[in-house]
């Protein structure tokens, strides 16, 4: 199983940004597909998780600029930002809990992580 993430970079504050992730390989079913986000000198922390009951969970920091939404026929998450700040500049991983099998445990998967640079 890998995640691929596209769509970060470069981009100027005030501007949305929408990262993209899918997950390919052997899978059976994704329960949880998000992101996570690490800031230089800071632990990794949550930005979104979407379950595939639809319930999600926000970071604390999260204030409403952030939304997740997935495509479960394609095992993709997408993640949007609005209004972006400069301190949204982080590198942003996939994550992804999912099944192989229909006898396999869940785990916990992650994409290796795209980088976005917020300038003012």
């Amino acid at each position: 199983v890998q995640l691929q993430a596209s769509g970060g970079g470069l981009v100027q504050a005030g501007g949305p940004l929408t990262l993209s992730c899918a997950a390919s390989g052997n899978i059976f079913r994704v329960d949880i597909m998000g992101w996570y986000r690490q800031i230089p000198g800071q632990l990794r922390e949550l930005v979104a998780t979407l379950t595939a009951g639809g319930t999600t969970n926000f970071g604390g920091f999260v204030k409403g600029r952030y939304t997740i939404t997935r495509d479960d026929a394609k095992n993709s998450v997408l993640l949007q930002i609005d209004n972006l700040k400069p301190e949204d500049s982080a590198v942003y991983y996939c994550y992804a809990d999912l099944r192989e099998t229909s006898s396999s445990d869940a785990r916990d998967y992650w994409g290796p992580g795209t980088q976005v640079t917020v300038s003012s």
